[in-house]
């Protein structure tokens, strides 16, 4: 293998597409052509000759993450509920040159992202499955991340390491005094508009199973919230869209604050672990911090 794709080397675009031809290889699809369509937590590749979206993980410890994604998604398919399908008849995830990779049916042939609406349909249907126990779906901890995250920065100056901890230690006292309404129970973990696309009959699907778990049905809405209230991601049309369709507006929550912070608190660690391999990623984690400091605007803060 080239060095720089397997475990120890930085997960770049080429190294990526090492991975990719070898696990298309295994699997038995053709890897000519195939295109990246994104570079963050994972890489995500559409295949020419295919039917078929590969997922390159960027953690190379996700295997365990991952084959949970796998059964969540067969699940959900014998369940009828519109996700996101592994592709049939192939044993995975593979672990290819110390990557976990998996094969996932293209819903169409371009990304087409449903709306708040459909999102919020999406959200109050998942929300009303009652999960079977076999799935083994984890508690969510938001903190282990977060103090995960904090310590493997790298290339980050230290005065800034020292706020983000002091925020997140700030962050954790309010988020353990929260006093939740909704119920707790399985949760997509990061459901956004992103992960919402539609399918060739116009069909709104969810995607990105990874983040299935256990916790705080509040989590799934926090993201449109915010994107809508501190980004000026949304309209407030497409917003009040969202309510009406899921059933509760998190922000007449007093705890929507803390979430929303801790939210930005992890987007913006997510961008630090990238800012010795991205210039522009290190630019926009500069942008981040200053404006978490400050407490000064997040309307100029790029989607990555």
């Amino acid at each position: 293998m080239t060095s720089g794709a397997g475990v120890g080397g930085v997960f770049t675009e080429e190294a990526a597409g090492v991975v990719l031809v070898s696990a298309c290889r295994a699997a038995g699809f053709d890897p000519a052509g195939a295109e990246l369509l994104r570079l963050g937590s994972n890489a995500v590749y559409r295949l020419a000759g295919s039917p078929v979206i590969v997922r390159i993980a960027r953690d190379p410890g996700s295997l365990a993450d991952m084959t949970r994604a796998v059964r969540v998604a067969r699940w959900l398919e014998g369940e009828g509920f519109a996700a996101t399908r592994v592709v049939a008849g192939l044993e995975q995830p593979l672990v290819v040159d110390g990557r976990v990779v998996t094969f996932w049916a293209s819903a169409q042939d371009t990304e087409v992202y449903a709306d708040l609406r459909e999102l919020g349909d999406l959200l109050r249907r998942l929300h009303w499955l009652e999960e079977p126990g076999a799935l083994a779906l984890p508690y969510y901890d938001p903190f282990q991340e977060v103090w995960d995250t904090l310590r493997a920065l790298g290339g980050v100056p230290g005065d800034d390491v020292a706020f983000l901890n002091e925020r997140a230690e700030r962050i954790q006292k309010e988020y353990d005094r929260l006093d939740w309404v909704l119920d707790f129970g399985m949760i997509h973990g990061d459901a956004n508009v992103g992960n919402a696309i539609r399918d060739r009959d116009g069909r709104p699907l969810l995607i990105d199973l990874d983040g299935f778990s256990l916790g705080q049905r509040e989590w799934d809405l926090v993201l449109t919230s915010l994107y809508y209230e501190r980004f000026g991601w949304h309209t407030r049309t497409e917003y009040e869209s969202f309510v009406y369709h899921y059933g509760f507006d998190l922000m007449n929550w007093p705890g929507y604050p803390v979430l929303a912070d801790l939210r930005e608190l992890k987007m913006t660690l997510w961008i630090g672990h990238q800012v010795t391999t991205s210039e522009e990623a290190a630019e926009e984690f500069a942008r981040r911090v200053h404006a978490l400091r400050t407490g000064g605007s997040r309307k100029d803060w790029q989607a990555f």
